[in-house]
């Protein structure tokens, strides 16, 4: 889950400054979880451009508008509002908005309607919680399942700092300290003698940017 949140409008409209004729793309996954680029969220949106004297030319909420198979999609069924349009407005996370930008051929201004936050977790009461930071060597296995990379807030791997008290981060006493929570896992699963193997300082290249993947064969 990538949790997004909209720009504010004030901002959005100092975007779109120049432009009158707008086409409005949402997202069917992440951003309509995130009540941020789901259909209401985007018909409150036309609805509020329409009032500030926008143009409303179309909308689409591809199901998943970082797949550039869903994009050209959503494009070619719009190409007609696309082509009337001066500029698309797109509520989904960054991937989404560049994937829009990359399979454009019309050459329109795309701009971001959204924020993005963080990767995230859906607690279960639907709370979105950062767990991951998409390190590029996980250490899952050896930690119970917490991640000290992301939940610390120095990002220790060899245990808690002096700082921590009562369980809790000395960055934030209302936060649980992720290496106590980790230590009390491994009391109740009778493993703390996991904890004197000592971690390696990370790889900080295997977290460089951009990533790519290919999965062909």
């Amino acid at each position: 889950m990538i949790v997004s949140r909209q720009k504010d409008f004030k901002v959005i409209l100092e975007l779109l400054k120049d432009k009158k004729n707008i086409f409005l793309v949402g997202c069917g996954e992440c951003a309509t979880t995130c009540k941020t680029g789901g259909e209401p969220e985007i018909l409150e949106m036309k609805k509020k451009l329409e009032e500030a004297g926008k143009k409303v030319t179309g909308w689409a909420v591809p199901e998943s508008s970082c797949a550039a198979a869903k994009a050209k999609v959503a494009i070619a069924k719009n190409r007609s509002a696309l082509s009337q349009s001066d500029a698309v407005l797109v509520f989904a996370c960054g991937a989404g908005t560049q994937c829009f930008k990359e399979n454009d051929r019309l050459g329109l201004d795309v701009f971001s309607g959204n924020d993005t936050l963080f990767a995230a977790l859906i607690d279960s009461q639907g709370n979105f919680k950062e767990v991951c930071s998409s390190c590029g060597e996980c250490v899952l296995d050896l930690t119970e399942g917490i991640c000290p990379v992301t939940r610390c807030a120095k990002g220790l791997l060899n245990g808690p700092c002096g700082g921590q008290k009562d369980g809790k981060c000395e960055t934030d006493r209302t936060k649980d300290c992720a290496w106590i929570l980790i230590y009390k896992l491994k009391q109740e699963k009778k493993r703390v003698a996991d904890l004197k193997k000592i971690n390696k300082t990370r790889d900080h290249k295997k977290a460089l940017r951009p990533h790519f993947l290919s999965i062909q064969g």
